[in-house]
Formats: C-alpha cells, sequence, structure tokens
C-alpha cells in the first residue's frame, strides 16, 4: 500500500504543483510558512528543513537556533490560490531540535503530547470549533471598521459581497476535506460563522489554522478583510469560538451513560469538573489578547461565570442535549475560546484540565439553570458561582500559579507566553484610550 510520503511526492508530480508551503505556527498561533520546491520535497519528507528558530517569536534563542520543520504528510492539501501564479500545496510540519526530538517550543508538539497521554488512557480526543468572525472594508487602524453588511442571526441573504465570500470559504473548505456542518450569519453586522465537522484534536487544530487562512484570503482576493479579532466592534457581541468536546474508547463514546438523568457517563462528569476547577488557569490560553476581555462581558453571550448547565448560555460548559436515540452524539461544549487564540495549545489545556478531572475524581458542582447575568454577586456567592478573570492581567496571574498548565505546555512554552503576555499588559495599561480622552479631558 502506497505511505503517506509517496502520496504526496507523486500527487505534486502529476498535478504540476511548483511550490509547497511548510506550515507551523508561532507560541501564539500566528501562522508561519516558508516555500519549498518540487526538487527538495522528498528530503523534506524524510529529514525535515532547517530553519532559524530564533526568528521565530517564542522559538529558540540566538545561540541555540537552528530547528527542523518536519512535515506531516498526512496533513498534505492543494491550496485554492496560487503563489506568483504557480500551484502550490501546503503541508503541515511538526518542530523538532535537530536530532530529531520534539521541540519544546512547537505548539503542535504540545497537543500531541497532550492526546498522546489521553491515549494511553484507552480516550481518543475530538473538538468541533464554531468559528466566528466579521466581514469589513478593509483593515485600516485609523477608523472605525465598517461592516460589509447589515444582517444579523440567521440573515437570509444569497446576494452582497459577504455573503459570497462566506459561501467561497465554505465551499473551498469542503473542496480541501475539512468538513462543515453549519454556516450561518451570526448576530452582530458583518458577523458570520462556520462550524466545523467533529474530528480528533490535531487535526481539528490544523483545520482551524487552515480555515482562518482560507477566509482571510478570499476576502482580500475581493478587496475585503475577514478579522477574528475578539471584539472589533463597541455595543455588539464579539467573535467566540465555542467548541464542543468529546473523549471516545474505541468506537464508543466515553462521555455517554444513558442510564443517567443527565446522559453523562462518570467520565463526562469527571471531565467537566476538571475543565472547571482548572477554568481561570486556562483563561490565558484560550483567551490571550488584551482584545478577548473585551468580548468577556456580562450582556454580549460570552460566559463570565465559571458554572456548567444544559440549556443555559450563560454558563461557562454547555451540555447539548444530544438528538433522540444519538447518545454517541454526547459532548460538552466549552464557550471561553475565542478564534484568535492558539488552537493547539488551547485545545492541549483544556484536554490536559478535563483529564485532570476524570483522573483525580473531581466532584460536579450542581448544574445552573439560573440566568447569571440576572444574579447579583450575593447570589453568585451564594451558589459557589466564581467569576472567569476578567483582565489578560488576571488571566496569566492564574496561569503563573497552575502546575497542570506549565506541565502540559512545557517550560519553554509555558514561561515564554507569560513573559509575552505580561508585557502585552504592561504595554495596554500605558495606553491612553479614545474613551478616557472623551469621559475625563475636558471636567478633571
Amino acid at each position: 500500500m502506497e505511505n503517506h510520503n509517496e502520496y504526496v511526492l507523486r500527487t505534486v508530480e502529476e498535478r504540476g504543483i511548483r511550490f509547497v508551503q511548510l506550515w507551523f505556527t508561532d507560541v501564539l498561533g500566528v501562522a508561519k510558512c516558508f516555500n519549498i520546491t518540487p526538487a527538495e520535497l522528498e528530503n523534506a519528507l524524510e529529514e525535515g528543513m532547517t530553519f532559524d528558530g530564533s526568528a521565530i517569536d517564542g522559538f529558540s534563542r540566538v545561540q541555540e537556533s537552528d530547528v527542523l520543520a518536519k512535515p506531516d504528510a498526512k496533513t498534505f492539501q492543494i491550496l485554492p490560490w496560487r503563489t506568483s501564479g504557480a500551484s502550490t500545496a501546503r503541508v503541515f510540519c511538526d518542530i523538532t531540535n535537530l536530532d530529531g526530538t520534539p521541540f519544546e517550543g512547537c505548539p503542535r508538539q504540545a497537543l500531541k503530547r497532550a492526546m498522546g497521554k489521553a491515549r494511553e488512557r484507552g480516550f481518543t480526543f475530538f473538538a468541533a470549533p464554531e468559528l466566528e468572525y466579521f466581514y469589513f472594508d478593509s483593515a485600516d487602524p485609523t477608523k472605525t471598521p465598517k461592516p460589509l453588511d447589515s444582517g444579523s442571526y440567521f440573515e437570509m441573504r444569497s446576494n452582497g459581497l459577504s455573503a459570497k465570500l462566506h459561501e467561497q470559504s465554505v465551499l473551498t473548505l469542503e473542496d480541501m476535506g475539512i468538513p462543515v456542518e453549519y454556516a450561518q450569519h451570526e448576530d452582530a453586522p458583518g458577523q458570520h460563522e462556520i462550524d466545523l465537522r467533529y474530528t480528533d484534536g490535531l487535526t481539528m487544530a490544523d483545520s482551524v489554522m487552515t480555515a482562518r487562512q482560507i477566509v482571510k484570503e478570499i476576502a482580500f482576493e475581493h478587496g475585503a478583510y475577514a478579522s477574528f479579532m475578539p471584539k472589533p466592534l463597541e455595543g455588539v457581541q464579539g467573535s467566540g469560538m465555542h467548541t464542543h468536546f468529546s473523549l471516545f474508547e474505541g468506537e464508543a463514546n466515553a462521555f455517554s451513560d444513558p442510564g443517567d438523568p443527565f446522559g453523562l457517563s462518570k467520565v463526562a462528569k469527571g471531565f467537566i469538573a476538571g475543565v472547571l476547577r482548572h477554568a481561570p488557569e486556562l483563561t490565558a490560553i484560550t483567551n490571550q489578547w488584551v482584545n478577548s476581555y473585551k468580548r468577556l462581558v456580562v450582556g454580549y453571550e460570552a460566559p463570565v461565570y465559571v458554572s456548567w448547565s444544559r440549556n443555559n448560555r450563560s454558563a461557562l460548559v454547555r451540555v447539548p442535549v444530544p438528538k433522540m436515540g444519538r447518545s454517541d452524539s454526547t459532548r460538552i461544549e466549552y464557550r471561553a475560546p475565542d478564534p484568535a487564540c492558539n488552537p493547539y495549545l488551547a485545545f492541549a489545556v483544556i484536554l490536559a484540565a478535563g483529564m485532570k478531572g476524570i483522573e483525580e475524581s473531581y466532584e460536579l458542582p450542581d448544574e445552573t439553570t439560573d440566568n447569571l447575568f440576572d444574579l447579583t454577586p450575593k447570589d453568585l456567592h451564594r451558589l459557589g458561582i466564581e467569576p472567569l478573570p476578567a483582565s489578560l492581567e488576571g488571566a496569566v496571574a492564574a496561569m503563573a500559579g497552575s502546575e497542570l498548565i506549565a506541565e502540559t505546555l512545557g517550560d519553554h512554552v509555558f514561561e515564554w507566553f507569560i513573559r509575552n503576555k505580561r508585557a502585552e499588559s504592561r504595554d495596554y495599561r500605558a495606553q491612553v484610550t479614545q474613551f478616557e480622552l472623551d469621559r475625563y479631558l475636558g471636567q478633571l
């Protein structure tokens, strides 16, 4: 049987591919790549390609700079656009040290480690994210972004540029082997959503990176701009990446127990309890920008409090009710992440927290049925419901004290991430915003 490397080499030759892009991300999840020609491809697949890691944020120090980009041939896909008029393909890479050992600064390796630990216990980890984003007329930071449409939830518009961009993005993802379950207009003007069909966590993190690139490229080709910024506009809801998670043991959904009143197994309850207990520590990873905390506020459907529920969308963790007779679709929905996170790191820490809850038999708190946004601080305290961090600074402080996150990410990524985010918080605090000028300049 033809192996993956042979398939890639044959496809490149038969399809006349002129460039192959080697894709990877830095620690913050910013997409990176470099091109190689078909003449270098066989060597790249077998040995990897050396590059200077000191040029990538969160990678190597100058004195230990060289690392290898090792293509994962299973991720090979032909891209729908051309580089300098030539057919182009892409393949995701793991970053390794020159001796072939996993590089500690590689986010993809962090997720592989977390999934490997779950696999040792017999579990396969699945994810299905809902990617929200905006279409704007430009990315000019000197003026307020102008949405490309004035639609709202489930707007049925078949014309207009944003609808065409959205449709083309979905079709392109499908053509690249990334199934889309739903696609719709979201609540705010210019805001759209693409829900990817569930698959294993590593494949899904690759798919999230691909989807963000596809959406942006297609918008750019039409003179528009697609933004995954969590909160680009005041007065409307921000963009989230609610993500559905499940564990399987072989072909069986390990979260399902039809005999339980909630339909949840002991494994599912432990997983939810782990995610809830460690939620403050996770938040700097799932919501890694200063702007992320403009979305996590009361009144815009984003979660603010650490709680779980079946049908309460103000909760951090929601347990969707499976369709009749479909207990294999039992899952949890973690509602905090935004689409600007690094999906490799976000999935890794969520999985690690859930596994911790399973391994140590954390007790699941009571379900929250109240609308949390209507409760007073006294009510929340009585119910034992704590808030998520309200700022990047607070989230980083919670993360910095977490042995779980340090172990999951490894010291290299953990320490660099904290330094980077503390610097971002300091830079933000030093800014004088238009809000402050409007409110204070004329009266103080």
